[in-house]
């Protein structure tokens, strides 16, 4: 292992070794730990020399994502759009499970990057090849959101559940407390209606796997309907 890394360390510097290093310290120990002092110690450089590179911590962010995006598998060739779109957008929630700091890091961007950004052109061309038009591929797009890059946003800011020391104070998970059931009856009943499993969410909250592929199916047999049915937003009621 030390030979390893010394032979890594001898390796000229490059922008991709930077973004492939960075992603590999965020997903040992979190985006919060990233730093471009402790980038540049893990690849025995001088923080200076990072800046060759990559301007500053957001275009490094940036480059990160797009490391991560792309490793989202390729759309299957010769498939209906259906089984693309969900066989893509599951691919997408193993790649955040495997870096579980990229949901929050790409709605922290102000614009998509340039992986996103193919990414989410791909899937609106397969829709567009499937036979949606593109006032049914625009709503459509609108009604995925962030579930077509693999996660489910959460209703609530989880950040402002941090303590003190900036990390985030786990929920209970037998339900609202007895004051706040006894006040909010139907909450309190449908928070103990299911088990999650807190080994397949992304992200914070319950967004687990058999949580996200429900609503992943549901939105997608919903727009299978509206397609065949031939649907466009010029008859919708006013």
């Amino acid at each position: 292992m030390a030979e390893q890394a010394e032979v890594l360390r001898r390796t000229p510097l490059s922008r991709g070794r930077i973004l492939h290093a960075a992603v590999a310290l965020a997903d040992e120990a979190g985006i919060e730990s990233l730093s471009m002092r402790n980038l540049a110690q893990e690849l025995g450089v001088v923080p200076m020399a990072l800046y060759k590179h990559v301007a500053n911590k957001d275009e490094l962010l940036d480059g990160m994502i797009d490391v991560v995006v792309d490793e989202i598998d390729p759309p299957v060739r010769h498939a209906d759009w259906k089984h693309v779109l969900r066989e893509r957008i599951l691919s997408a929630r193993q790649m955040l499970r495997r870096h579980p700091w990229a949901p929050l890091a790409i709605e922290s961007r102000n614009m998509a990057t340039p992986a996103v950004l193919a990414y989410l052109d791909s899937m609106v061309g397969t829709l567009r090849a499937g036979g949606f038009s593109a006032d049914l591929t625009h709503h459509v797009m609108h009604a995925m959101g962030s579930r077509i890059l693999g996660f489910s946003q959460e209703l609530f800011d989880v950040s402002r559940r941090a303590g003190r020391s900036g990390t985030t104070q786990p929920e209970p998970s037998e339900g609202l407390p007895p004051e706040a059931a006894a006040r909010f009856p139907h909450l309190a009943e449908i928070a103990t209606a299911a088990l999650h499993d807190d080994a397949s969410v992304v992200g914070q909250g319950c967004d687990d796997q058999f949580e996200f592929e429900f609503a992943l199916d549901l939105l997608l047999d919903g727009i299978e309907r509206l397609q065949q049915q031939g649907w466009t937003s010029s008859r919708r009621p006013r």
